[in-house]
């Protein structure tokens, strides 16, 4: 089967023809349809700042496609059925697991990351990951559904509890923030406020329901979040960056008693404001990782249902084989691009 398969940073991925995989007990093997491409995967092939378990390993953890294959013992699945796959392989045992909180699973392994992804014809995991795409949903669309759309939902739905009437500023408005927008006007969010250095970013969160836009070379963010908020300030701030600049600026927004998300990850350290300002202001700063799988199974029910439309978050979508030249894009921020999709022939 073909595969993209990560050697080494800051350099193409090879497009490789390998063994296609059987699976095993408790396993199946998907036919890929369609794969989202990621910023973890720019960090991965043209950055270097999020190492993987081994190389060469083949990238991508947004899949959707039909199961080819069963292993021994698997009763709930039926070969030709549509799928998307949740990208956390969690063991199914540790208190994480049990709780229903899958992303903070002690043994958990990301596809694309810690195991071979979904940049490639098939793709192999525990049958257990598996969901039932509706055959009114897209590949393309159920692809980005398993985390540029999922992970913003935990953030806003999950961990920030955006209520009606809330004022939210949403950091950073590519693949997964660009939903963050719209989970927020979703919950009844107003004003929905965002920020990003990119002009076409900018626009697309427009599209999104973004009642206001800020450029912060053009701003200083925190002045204008709370001038057009009456001086207040933000209940609730996301950052979907992973810059610890931008943390501070979320900290910057918020109201007193307000609260900070931060769903972008990066290796910089984070430092807190004087504690006398931090808990005098009853401040928070919480943390929020990827999504749990009801949470998916939750957007998929709404997707489906008509109650969320992501149809144009699919800006741009491409063969397997010009992986290489989309990831560059990706990079350059070239265009008003939401979420690439990889079209996977099977």
């Amino acid at each position: 089967m073909k595969a993209a398969r990560f050697y080494k940073a800051n350099e193409p991925l090879k497009l490789e023809d390998i063994p296609q995989p059987k699976p095993g007990p408790g396993e199946a093997l998907v036919a890929v349809h369609a794969a989202g491409l990621c910023g973890t995967d720019l960090h991965i092939a043209l950055e270097g700042t999020i190492p993987t378990a081994y190389q060469p390993i083949t990238l991508g953890h947004e899949a959707a496609g039909v199961v080819a294959e069963i292993g021994a013992g698997v009763t709930d699945w039926k070969v030709g059925e549509r799928v998307v796959v949740f990208p956390n392989i969690a063991c199914g045992e540790c208190y994480a697991c049990v709780s229903g909180r899958e992303a903070l699973c002690l043994k958990s392994r990301i596809l694309g990351v810690q195991a071979d992804g979904a940049f490639a014809e098939s793709l192999i995991v525990p049958a257990r990951m598996l969901v039932r795409l509706p055959e009114t949903i897209p590949f393309e669309i159920g692809a980005i559904l398993t985390d540029a759309v999922s992970t913003a939902y935990h953030a806003v739905v999950c961990r920030g509890s955006v209520q009606r009437g809330e004022a939210i500023v949403v950091i950073g408005c590519g693949g997964v923030g660009h939903h963050g927008v719209m989970w927020a006007k979703q919950r009844g969010a107003a004003p929905v406020i965002a920020v990003d250095v990119s002009e076409g970013a900018l626009r697309q969160a427009q599209e999104a329901g973004a009642d206001y836009t800020l450029n912060p070379v053009n701003a200083d963010a925190p002045k204008a979040v709370r001038a057009l908020t009456d001086g207040a300030g933000a209940d609730c701030a996301f950052e979907f960056v992973g810059r610890a600049e931008t943390v501070t600026t979320a900290l910057k927004c918020l109201k007193r008693g307000g609260r900070a998300i931060v769903v972008g990850v990066g290796q910089e350290r984070v430092t807190l404001p004087p504690l006398q300002a931090f808990v005098g202001s009853e401040l928070a700063l919480i943390g929020s990782l990827g999504f749990h799988r009801a949470d998916l199974e939750k957007i998929i029910d709404m997707a489906a249902a008509g109650e969320i439309n992501v149809s144009g978050s699919v800006t741009e979508t491409t063969p397997l084989e010009e992986i290489n030249a989309a990831l560059r894009r990706m990079a350059e921020r070239k265009g008003e691009a939401v979420r690439t999709v990889l079209r996977i022939e099977n």
